[in-house]
């Protein structure tokens, strides 16, 4: 069992600055979660207080049955990937495998059947007799899992475990990652994951579930694609998602939505969405759901830049000083020709209206 439970969650450090506001979490046995959000945000002093790096100022820990708030990191059947690999420079890829293993006590024959197996799963079985100055910065990665994987915790603790990687290797070990998460489930083996990144589009594409935090404070946890249709605040809706959501000070009047002198009718799929209608709301249109329009109701902007993606391109438009980005197919975009103005039209069943005071999504 590795179910792990966050409760009530605090750190304070001796300056009196509460970093981590009594967060409440339960991680299912088995589940890959997620945590991300800006530098700052207190994920990975999150990550440590789990793992027992560092000392939790109130709440509960709970890793299976157990609350380990007290206990060193070595009780607490998990093991740990960090950004810079922490492989043992003197001993050889074997060496590092075994080490966790040899202080265990357990026998050789043990040991090297272990070794077999993780180096085997991981494809680092030509690498064993290698020092780690000898790897490439993708072979320390799969090293660092295999000294991690060897031990069979009840829980993987990621912190930023890609970052010191180019962006071809970060995106064949994301992939390498989740094969190796899915395979210990088929094989009944408990694989637990805590995995920190400030990267969203490892969090969405690895997570079961993601957790974003701000400040301190959980904002939403969700299934990706839960919170790239369905954010809760003003601050995940501009989070998730790249490019990231077009969010813009807006009225609703009369049926209308207004922006600036340009106004556009609600629609009846918006309007019956509403559960409460703001004073001072901001209207959120992904720029996947701005197309261009050639008759019918729209907004009408200045073109201020085109950024050709290969089969997309990104309009970056002003809206009566209001910036917004739409995403276009290449050929939707070379039918444009050279006007400066160009006419959008948002999705009505793609909008989110936030309530400008308290950030909450009240068109959920």
């Amino acid at each position: 069992m590795a179910k792990v439970q966050l409760k009530n969650l605090e750190k304070v450090y001796g300056n009196a600055f509460k970093a981590v506001h009594g967060i409440n979490l339960d991680i299912e046995d088995g589940e890959f979660m997620v945590f991300v959000g800006p530098s700052g945000c207190a994920k990975s002093t999150t990550l440590r207080m789990v793992a027992g790096l560092e000392e939790i100022s109130g709440g509960e820990v709970v890793i299976g049955d157990q609350r380990v708030n007290d206990l060193p990191p070595g009780k607490r059947s998990i093991a740990m990937v960090f950004q810079n690999y922490a492989l043992y420079p003197h001993m050889k890829v074997r060496g590092n495998l075994a080490f966790g293993l040899k202080i265990a006590g357990k026998p050789k024959a043990e040991i090297d059947a272990a070794i077999a197996h993780v180096a085997k799963i991981l494809e680092i079985e030509p690498l064993l007799d290698r020092l780690p100055k000898q790897l490439s910065g993708g072979q320390a990665q799969r090293v660092a899992l295999g000294r991690a994987l060897i031990k069979k915790p009840g829980v993987f603790l990621f912190d930023e475990p890609l970052s010191n990687l180019d962006a071809k290797l970060r995106a064949s070990m994301r992939v390498r990652i989740t094969d190796l998460h899915r395979q210990l489930k088929a094989e009944g083996l408990s694989s637990t994951v805590i995995y920190v990144t400030h990267d969203q589009t490892e969090a969405m594409t690895m997570g079961d579930r993601i957790c974003v935090m701000q400040a301190g404070h959980i904002m939403q946890v969700a299934a990706p694609k839960e919170l790239y249709n369905r954010p809760a605040n003003l601050f995940v809706a501009g989070f998730i998602g790249s490019p990231e959501m077009n969010l813009v000070d807006a009225e609703l009047v009369d049926g209308h939505l207004s922006i600036g002198t340009q106004r556009l009718p609600l629609g009846s799929n918006l309007q019956a969405r509403l559960s409460a209608r703001p004073a001072e709301a901001v209207l959120g249109m992904r720029p996947q759901h701005l197309s261009l329009a050639t008759d019918g109701p729209a907004f009408t902007a200045k073109l201020t830049n085109a950024e050709f993606m290969g089969h997309e391109v990104y309009l970056h438009a002003d809206l009566e000083g209001r910036k917004l980005v739409s995403v276009v197919g290449a050929a939707e975009f070379e039918a444009l020709g050279r006007s400066d103005l160009i006419r959008l039209r948002p999705d009505p069943r793609k909008l989110h209206v936030f309530d400008k005071t308290d950030g909450r999504n009240v068109s959920l």
